[in-house]
């Protein structure tokens, strides 16, 4: 029987009170476990196929399960819905055995009529894989993911051999396949909830009122106030401790910690790095630290005058003050930034020696390249919170004020997060603020997925719009071979010519930060894949 909800302690009664209010509920629903997890904004979907967002990652995580999936330290671990998988001597064929009895979500719409099985894996792949596929141009999806990783063109087959085995066949050998595999966007759909929705003429609601396998189930969303999850019954990894789980949507960084301090909210994602000392004072709060694996930088677009010439680029990343502007932004919370990988990341290149802050030597390119008495640019700056980045105006602030000392006038400009993401991959701008956190450990997901010349267009995350053959030929020998030394040379060396071209001004590597409240136990601070499994609340 659920306890009353006056036996619960002070923060879970204020959190339940919260959320009753939040997502239309009475106060005696939330007798049961309910974790009441404070995020910075709204998912731009319910499907990560659709979204590069990690905010939209981060919403859909709970309520999908992948093939493979990965330890928090980036290992691919064998205990997805592929039971076993094996792979042919010469790296082309992938053979996945897949588990018996995973069973599917419900909801108003639709109720199973079977567990998963080997449909719902071609499904998946072929929504954003076939041109032709019934799917494929449902709602504004570009499958930004699965163009800018270069899945089109490595697939030459996706086969069901049997009801629990999917054979996947390679143009190429692709070491990093495996890690591509446990990302979001080939978290596994179902193909009769596809087919049910398509039958009844709504096939759009498939994006917005997802079906998956994971630990939690939708229940509902309102935008701008919560998403409420409940847990999964039939879980094919068993039932999970909490019963509900509830997004509280919280853009300001202050008001999410205050949230934290009253009990509103037991766990809160990017606390001001300012904040991080009085948080870990506080009895009743629990810092999680570690390093995030992603990179902050501010692209150039290499096609617009006059960044497509070297010397200007450069010139601008040595007027820049990097330490001052990290000190500044960052706190405790982050370091330089020298290339497009993060340091904990196999194959980064130490190395290379960043630019130093060097006004004179900036002025002097400037001239170089014709332009002594300088010019206008814009610059975008992130209008959230991000991981990799705790304050984007503030950082624009601090390189417009750099820059004008040698004769670059900056305009600031931003956008709702959802219409910055959009426009910033148009390939308009001249100068934009943004960042990335890996998906999993492989350094193909930054420097193939951020820098191949595959990635340059509307849509793509190449945003400097920079291609370039020799970086090119680099990371594209490095995906064929399994030899990690090999692999390793090649990455080291397109480093070196990353950094000879500047298409970016890496800013910092950031140490992602969560807190929570002291009674929520078993929580990791994982960012390859929060699904808040095995998470609690400790009742008093």
């Amino acid at each position: 029987m659920p306890l009353p909800l006056k036996t619960l302690p002070r923060s879970l009664v204020t959190g339940a009170a919260v959320l009753a209010g939040l997502a239309g509920m009475s106060g005696t629903a939330f007798a049961d476990k309910s974790l009441v997890y404070c995020t910075e904004g709204n998912p731009q979907s319910f499907n990560a196929q659709v979204s590069t967002s990690g905010t939209t990652v981060n919403a859909v995580t709970p309520l999908f399960s992948k093939l493979v999936e990965m330890e928090p330290d980036g290992q691919i671990m064998n205990s997805g819905l592929a039971e076993s998988y094996t792979i042919s001597a010469d790296g082309l064929v992938y053979d996945f055995y897949l588990r018996r009895n995973v069973n599917f979500h419900s909801n108003d719409l639709f109720t199973p009529s079977r567990p998963l099985n080997a449909d719902d894996v071609l499904f998946t792949f072929e929504r954003q894989w076939k041109t032709d596929h019934p799917y494929h141009k449902i709602g504004p999806a570009t499958y930004d993911y699965f163009k800018d990783m270069g899945l089109p063109t490595l697939l030459k087959s996706v086969e069901k051999l049997g009801d629990h085995t999917i054979r996947i066949t390679l143009d190429h050998p692709e070491a990093p396949f495996l890690a591509d595999l446990a990302m979001p966007f080939l978290s596994i759909q179902s193909a009769e909830y596809a087919d049910t929705l398509m039958k009844a003429g709504r096939p759009d609601l498939f994006d917005e009122k997802p079906i998956g396998t994971g630990p939690f189930h939708l229940v509902s969303y309102q935008k701008d106030v919560a998403i409420r999850y409940k847990a999964f019954d039939g879980y094919w990894r068993g039932r999970q401790p909490l019963d509900n789980l509830i997004y509280s949507i919280t853009p300001n960084i202050a008001v999410r910690l205050n949230k934290l301090r009253s009990g509103e909210c037991h766990v809160m994602i990017f606390p001001n790095p300012a904040e991080l000392g009085n948080i870990e004072k506080d009895p009743n709060l629990v810092l999680e630290q570690q390093d995030g694996r992603n990179v902050a930088y501010m692209a150039f677009n290499t096609q617009k005058p006059p960044l497509d010439d070297v010397r200007v680029r450069r010139a601008i990343t040595l007027a820049i003050d990097k330490r001052t502007l990290v000190d500044a932004v960052y706190q405790n919370g982050g370091l330089p930034a020298k290339n497009p990988i993060p340091p904990g990341m196999w194959s980064y290149n130490d190395g290379i020696e960043d630019y130093p802050f060097d006004p004179v030597e900036a002025r002097r390119l400037l001239v170089e390249a014709g332009y002594p008495e300088g010019f206008a640019l814009d610059l975008w700056y992130t209008p959230v919170t991000r991981p990799y980045l705790p304050s984007g105006k503030r950082a624009a602030e601090i390189i417009r004020e750099n820059l004008e000392r040698v004769g670059i006038k900056l305009t600031l400009k931003t956008e709702s997060w959802g219409n910055y993401r959009r426009n910033v991959t148009k390939g308009d701008q001249d100068m934009v603020l943004y960042g990335w956190t890996g998906d999993n450990g492989d350094p193909d997901n930054f420097l193939y997925f951020l820098l191949s010349c595959g990635a340059v267009r509307p849509g793509g995350a190449n945003i400097a719009r920079w291609c370039n053959s020799d970086f090119e030929e680099q990371i594209t020998r490095a995906k064929v071979t399994s030899d990690v030394a090999r692999r390793t040379a090649h990455y080291r060396e397109a480093q070196q010519i990353f950094h000879r071209e500047t298409p970016w001004f890496p800013i910092a590597n950031s140490i992602i930060v969560v807190a929570h409240r002291q009674e929520v136990k078993n929580y990791t601070n994982n960012i390859f894949n929060q699904d808040f499994s095995g998470v609690d609340i400790e009742v008093q």
